[in-house]
């Protein structure tokens, strides 16, 4: 039922992605605002008069969204609702979240480390090359990386073949539903993503055409759920340059290769290099060393042998405590912290002694 009345707040007129997220906060479920749904000032005091006449119509659209029940089930299609631990935790911390995410395969979208690896639809043999190499190289150390892009023509399909040739699981992320492959001339490299630990993700209901507001929309996900944006070839305006700039407002590392200043599509790579947007990307080494995956971090401050922790802390300890590091957007859904506030308690655990900050946002807790 949960996902049921999530789905249809969804589908509700004007309401859109956020109210949305608000209402479902707010209620703390789905289940729970389709029962107050009639007295919705009584979870949200700042509802307004067009909002409760809204959602007086929140039974019908639950009748309507009930047939695409019945599309998943026949397609093995799993619904994710915010909040699901299946839902990716890191595109929970961005404020435009969809509240529901329709997935096709196996991928697991919280994977350790996850890239999104974005560029132009008309690449060059340059930005094949870069795809090419780059996932060879990386898949030797890092050989269960999630990668994401979006299924489009060009550096998109280049990513996600060059992902399947070395192994390494893929999720397109799609804007449109999953009643359809566009375009369709990726339908048979979709196939191959399904059956390799990959996938397909989409907000999106079926019969939703891929307009072009759509793309513009999908990108959002695409920057939010990765570790980080890898900008392989872009002109100097296009929907790349606006997944990074995404990406950079989610708190993200975003990546550009540079390219020579006469190729039209490495003009937005090298401005997004030139003006600090980005860090200049050339090899997998220098990216490992940046994002600081795998790398030890030795301990150098030895701390006090009994330090008191507030509550908070104490969650923050713990959930490092689980993992060898963790990025601060990841740490924040799991201690259920907001990040402004995360930020402050891991600068106090860090004069501790208590933690490392490593580069790309994450963490470690030191022995």
């Amino acid at each position: 039922m949960e996902l049921l009345y999530a789905m249809a707040l969804t589908r509700i007129p004007t309401i859109g992605t956020h109210w949305a997220l608000v209402l479902y906060k707010a209620a703390g479920s789905a289940v729970a605002l389709y029962e107050a749904h009639r007295e919705i000032k009584s979870i949200l005091p700042e509802a307004s008069p067009k909002m409760q006449e809204i959602l007086l119509d929140y039974p019908k659209y639950v009748e309507m969204v009930k047939p695409e029940l019945d599309f998943m089930e026949r397609f093995r299609i799993k619904g994710l609702v915010y909040g699901n631990n299946a839902y990716p935790c890191r595109l929970m911390e961005c404020v435009d979240a969809p509240l529901v995410l329709f997935q096709q395969g196996d991928a697991d979208l919280n994977a350790r480390h996850i890239i999104s690896m974005i560029g132009t639809r008309r690449c060059t043999e340059y930005g094949r090359d870069m795809c090419r190499s780059f996932l060879r190289d990386l898949s030797k150390v890092d050989p269960s990386i999630l990668v994401v892009s979006g299924l489009a023509y060009g550096i998109d399909a280049n990513a996600h073949e060059q992902a399947l040739a070395n192994g390494l699981p893929t999720v397109g992320v799609l804007a449109h539903g999953l009643d359809r492959i566009y375009p369709q001339a990726n339908r048979r490299l979709a196939e191959q993503m399904l059956a390799h630990k990959g996938g397909l993700l989409t907000e999106y209901f079926t019969k939703t055409e891929p307009d072009a507001f759509n793309f513009v929309q999908r990108n959002r996900i695409v920057a939010g759920m990765s570790d980080c944006c890898i900008v392989v070839e872009s002109d100097e305006k296009g929907g790349s340059l606006i997944t990074a700039d995404l990406a950079m407002g989610y708190n993200r590392d975003v990546f550009a290769f540079p390219g020579r200043c006469t190729d039209r599509f490495s003009k937005g790579c090298n401005k997004l290099i030139e003006r600090n947007s980005a860090a200049l990307l050339t090899d997998v080494h220098s990216f490992m060393e940046q994002m600081r995956w795998g790398t030890k971090v030795p301990t150098v401050i030895e701390k006090e042998l009994f330090i008191e922790l507030s509550p908070d802390e104490e969650r923050v300890v713990a959930a490092l405590k689980q993992a060898d590091e963790l990025q601060i957007n990841v740490l924040a859904v799991q201690c259920n912290l907001p990040i402004a506030k995360l930020s402050a308690l891991l600068l106090g655990l860090e004069m501790k002694g208590m933690v490392k900050a490593l580069v790309g946002g994450t963490y470690r807790l030191l022995s």
